[in-house]
């Protein structure tokens, strides 16, 4: 009976820990982020933060659509920048302490809008970009000056290798207690 008690305490607490060490902070996923294009759309190019602010990486998805297509909001919040920026135009959305960045992107809204989730910002520009042929959305989201992964407002999160934890168990079909083995929490 205290072998039962000790794993499922152990159980417990392996269950209300963190997952182990995270490498890039990922923010919470607000119940109403929404997907920046309509219908969902592919994903071209993941997230792959640089390992230094200088240094080389895509701090942001692309987001397969379509020329002229509509840019939704992702959450709720104030356009702080809309126009061109080397060429392409760009708009960016404080949310309070996160902000989130739709280019290539033709605006319809100003500075100092207050859109709600799912508001539209403008439309999808075509011409030459990183994903040409293909015409997508670069989505970007930053802390401050750390970017995170904008598919963590959706609750995607990144894969995490998990360590593996060593139990000791019991059974009733004659394994002795204290017999180690492998568990990977689910």
């Amino acid at each position: 009976m205290k072998v039962v008690l000790l794993v499922l305490a152990l159980l417990a607490v392996l269950a209300a820990a963190p997952n182990g060490a995270r490498a890039d902070p990922v923010v919470p996923a607000p119940a109403a982020a929404v997907w920046p294009l309509d219908p969902p759309p592919t994903v071209v190019r993941r997230f792959d933060p640089p390992d230094s602010p200088w240094g080389a990486g895509h701090r942001g998805v692309d987001l397969l659509g379509r020329p002229g297509q509509e840019v939704h909001v992702a959450l709720g919040g104030t356009v702080t920048f809309a126009g061109n920026l080397a060429g392409r135009g760009v708009v960016v959305v404080s949310h309070g302490a996160v902000r989130t960045t739709y280019e290539p992107v033709t605006p319809s809204v100003h500075v100092g809008d207050v859109l709600p989730t799912g508001g539209v910002l403008g439309v999808l520009e075509t011409g030459l970009s990183h994903c040409f042929p293909q015409t997508c959305l670069h989505w970007g989201l930053l802390e401050g000056e750390t970017y995170l992964d904008p598919l963590s407002l959706l609750g995607y999160a990144p894969v995490r290798l998990l360590p593996l934890m060593l139990l000791t168990y019991f059974t009733p079909w004659g394994v002795p207690a204290g017999t180690p083995f492998a568990v990977v929490p689910r």
